[in-house]
C-alpha cells in the first residue's frame, strides 16, 4: 500500500537563520526530546545543515520510495527516512546522492545503512546514517508512505518540522518552539568562552557550576546515614 501526502509549508527562513547558529549540543542543554539516537552519525561531520523536514516510510528490501520522494523535493528540505527496523539493507548510495543534491536537498538522515560515503563528499550532500553495507535495496512496488509522522532513531519526526544537523547528531523541532529555543542555546554559546577562561584561570568546574557544596552536603548525608545504621 502506498500513501502519498502534500509537501509540508517550508520552515520561514528567519527561523532557521537562528536555528544554523546554534549547535545541537546547545539546544540539547534545554531540551531532551527531539534528538535522533546517537548511533545515526554525521558523515560529514565539519558540516552544520537547517532545513525543513519531507518524510518518507520505506520499507525492508524496497527502496521505490526513495527516487519517488526525491521527485518531490524543494530546495531547503532534509529528507528524513524512516526505514522501519531494516538495518540490513542500503536504501540509499551514489544515484541517490547525485538526485538529492540536484534537487536542493540540504541533507538526509536515513534511520538505517547506506553503502560507502565517499559519494556523500563528492556531490556534497551532507548524510547521517546508522553506518554501511553494500547489499542494496531494489524498486520492487511493495509500498511506503510520504510525509507522514515516521521514527528517525526514536525521534518522532512530522513532516514540516525544522531539522538541525551538525557533528553531534541530528534533532527535530516543531517551528513555533525555534525561536524561543536558540534564544536560550545562542545565549548558552554566547557565555560560553568566559565559563572557558574561567577554567583556565583555576576555576574547578564543580565549583563553576555551583555544585559542589551539594555534592559534599549529600556525600556528609550518607555518610552519617550508614554510620547510624552501622
Amino acid at each position: 500500500m502506498y500513501e502519498i501526502n502534500e509537501m509540508p509549508p517550508q520552515v520561514e527562513p528567519e527561523l532557521l537563520e537562528l536555528l544554523a547558529q546554534c549547535r545541537t549540543e546547545s539546544i540539547g542543554h534545554h531540551r531532551h526530546w527531539g534528538f535522533v539516537h546517537g548511533s545515526i552519525k554525521a558523515v560529514m561531520p565539519e558540516r552544520r545543515v537547517v532545513g525543513t523536514a519531507v518524510t518518507v516510510a520505506c520499507p525492508g528490501h524496497d527502496s521505490g520510495m526513495i527516487p519517488y520522494v526525491i521527485g518531490m523535493l524543494r530546495p531547503g528540505d532534509f529528507l528524513c527516512v524512516d526505514r522501519l527496523g531494516d538495518d540490513h539493507n542500503a536504501c540509499w548510495g551514489g544515484g541517490t546522492t547525485l538526485a538529492a543534491q540536484i534537487a536542493g536537498a540540504v541533507g538526509v538522515v536515513i534511520d538505517g545503512p547506506s553503502t560507502g560515503s565517499s559519494k556523500f563528499r563528492e556531490y556534497d550532500l551532507p548524510g547521517w546514517i546508522k553506518g554501511y553495507t553494500p547489499i542494496t535495496c531494489h524498486p520492487y512496488g511493495n509500498g511506503g508512505a510520504i510525509n507522514i509522522p515516521v521514527s528517525i532513531g526514536g525521534a518522532v519526526v512530522l513532516p514540516g518540522y525544522a531539522v538541525l544537523a551538525d557533528e553531534s547528531g541530528v534533532m527535530v523541532l516543531p517551528p513555533d518552539d525555534v525561536r524561543y529555543l536558540t534564544k536560550m542555546a545562542i545565549g548558552r554559546q554566547v557565555r560560553q568562552p568566559e565559563a572557558l577562561d574561567e577554567m583556565r584561570g583555576g576555576v574547578k568546574p564543580a565549583d563553576r557550576l555551583g555544585i559542589t557544596d551539594k555534592i559534599r552536603a549529600g556525600a556528609e548525608s550518607e555518610r552519617k546515614a550508614k554510620q547510624d545504621a552501622g
